[in-house]
C-alpha cells in the first residue's frame, strides 16, 4: 500500500518538477542542513551542559528557556524541508535503507526527548546548579548518540550503495522492501 502511495506521490508533477529543478532541490536541501545544524547544536549544548563538560556555570533552567525557541525553529524547518526532500524523491527514498534507519532514528531521539522534558526535567529546579542527576545524564549520551545517527544516516540517503535496482542480500532486500517483480527497476 505505501509502495502504491509513494509511486504516485512520485509521479505527481509538482514533485517530478522539485526533483529536476535546476536550484529548488539545492537550495531546500542546503536549508535542511542548515536546519540541522540549528537543532542538533543547539541540543548538543544542552547535553554537554547535562554531561558537565561545557556551561557548568549556567543553570539548567536558564539555558533551555534560551536554547529551546531556536531547537524548535530548527525542527520545524527541519521537519518541512525533510518531507519536501522526500516528496522530490519519494520512491528511492522510501526503498532507501539509509532513510529507514535515520527514521527510526527520528523515532528513538523523539521518545528520549519526551522522557527528558515529561520525566527528568521537571525536577530541574532542584538540580538547577548542583549535581546533574543521573537519568539527564544518560538522556544526553543518548541523544548526542542518536542525534549523531541521524546526522550520518541522513548524509548517506544520497548513496547508492543499496539500492533496490542493484544486487543486494536478502537482509537489504527485505529491510528496503525492495519490490519481488522480475524485471522492474526502480527510479
Amino acid at each position: 500500500m505505501l509502495e502504491h502511495f509513494v509511486t504516485w506521490l512520485g509521479d505527481t508533477p509538482w514533485s517530478v518538477g522539485l526533483h529536476e529543478s535546476l536550484y529548488a532541490y539545492t537550495v531546500i536541501e542546503a536549508a535542511h542542513v542548515l536546519a540541522i545544524t540549528l537543532f542538533v547544536g543547539t541540543i548538543a549544548l544542552v547535553d554537554l551542559r547535562l554531561l558537565g563538560a561545557a556551561f557548568r556555570d549556567a543553570p539548567m533552567s536558564q539555558m533551555l528557556n534560551r536554547i529551546l525557541p531556536w531547537t524548535v525553529i530548527g525542527f520545524a524547518v527541519m521537519i518541512a524541508t525533510g518531507l519536501l526532500l522526500f516528496y522530490a524523491i519519494p520512491v528511492r527514498t522510501f526503498h532507501s535503507i539509509w532513510f529507514r534507519t535515520k527514521l527510526i532514528l527520528l523515532l528513538a531521539g523523539a521518545v528520549n526527548i519526551w522522557l527528558f522534558h515529561g520525566r527528568v526535567q521537571r525536577d530541574v529546579a532542584r538540580w538547577d546548579l548542583g549535581p546533574t542527576p543521573a537519568a539527564a545524564k544518560v538522556s544526553a549520551v543518548i541523544s548526542l548518540c542518536v542525534w549523531a545517527g541521524v546526522i550520518v544516516t541522513g548524509r548517506m540517503i544520497a548513496y547508492n550503495w543499496f539500492d533496490c535496482d542493484k544486487p543486494q542480500g536478502a537482509f537489504v532486500k527485505a529491510y528496503a522492501a525492495c519490490p519481488a517483480i522480475p524485471g522492474v527497476t526502480l527510479p
